[in-house]
């Protein structure tokens, strides 16, 4: 018979590749682990890995198993939700993901809020890339995620939660301190600064910017917002800032200045996401809700456009 032991061996060394790092991931003996793997084997009479001096391969067999594995024990995390739900709305652990350019310009107004309503709640947070969230929310490794939509996964259900536009962050200077506001050509011939690849937000700006050169595209790559804003109030170019970014990076008056496009704005839309077997929709739903109420204002408004465009030529 099929255990679940096994089945969390398998996912382990499918995602390590390694029988002594899969291993100790599951806090038991190498050996061990061996032998569970070659009873699964025998049990499905299939052979799942390839034993090698350099490390281990899944057949593929191997990975089609690994698949439903990891399909089946995200399941079972999530009945054992469902009887902590029984608890109370809210309650007992989160495994909340995050991407970096939302989690720090929004979740440190949240969680004190979200202590307070929700005492009971136990909140682990784990910030990384979309590509990164979406799979560990596959596989159970995570409850739920707050991420830029949309998200292509057919086991991923999302809600909707507020659009964050783009604005135009560009050095201070005396000739564009005449500027009334952003105009798409503006970055046709600027260098654009962004975040390094695998991050949404760079795809976003980019999608916006496809008139621009490749050489602009391919220009710069930071890992975070805060060198970004660095080097545009340096002169080393420009960049499209999220807006609810603006309060926690634009700290000095005077070095950068903020410009916004006419409308439709460019924007991302900001959203949750979690396994659609997940049976804690309602918990996600007041989650969410409770992340719009605190969403914070910038307190530096960028110069809005006029009517006519804004550039002076």
């Amino acid at each position: 018979m099929v255990s679940l032991r096994q089945l969390r061996y398998l996912e382990s060394l499918a995602e390590t590749r390694h029988f002594r790092h899969a291993a100790e991931a599951c806090a038991v003996s190498q050996p061990a682990l061996s032998m569970q793997i070659k009873e699964l084997e025998d049990e499905l009479q299939l052979s799942l890995v390839e034993r090698r001096k350099s490390g281990v391969e899944l057949t593929e067999k191997g990975v089609e198993v690994a698949r439903a594995a990891r399909s089946i024990l995200a399941s079972v995390r999530d009945l054992v939700d469902y009887a902590k739900q029984q608890e109370g709305l809210l309650s007992g652990v989160l495994k909340l993901g995050a991407i970096p350019s939302i989690a720090p310009y929004l979740l440190p107004a949240a969680l004190p809020a979200l202590q307070k309503r929700f005492p009971a709640l136990k909140l682990q947070l784990r910030e990384t890339v979309t590509e990164n969230l979406v799979h560990e929310l596959v596989t159970g490794d995570l409850d739920v995620i707050l991420v830029a939509l949309p998200i292509d996964d057919p086991e991923v259900e999302t809600q909707y939660l507020f659009a964050d536009s783009f604005i135009l962050a560009t050095q201070a200077t005396p000739e564009n301190a005449k500027l009334r506001g952003a105009t798409p050509d503006m970055l046709a011939d600027e260098r654009l600064l962004l975040l390094e690849e695998g991050h949404c937000l760079r795809d976003q700006a980019l999608s916006y910017c496809h008139m621009m050169t490749r050489e602009a595209r391919e220009s710069f790559g930071a890992s975070s917002l805060a060198t970004i804003v660095q080097m545009v109030a340096n002169g080393y170019g420009v960049t499209l800032l999220p807006e609810m970014a603006i309060e926690s990076e634009i700290h000095r008056g005077g070095d950068i200045r903020l410009l916004r496009f006419p409308a439709p704005e460019p924007k991302r839309e900001i959203g949750l996401a979690w396994r659609k077997t997940s049976p804690r929709k309602d918990e996600f739903a007041q989650f969410g809700k409770l992340l719009c109420e605190i969403l914070p204002k910038p307190t530096k408004k960028p110069t809005k456009p006029k009517k006519n465009g804004g550039r002076k030529r």
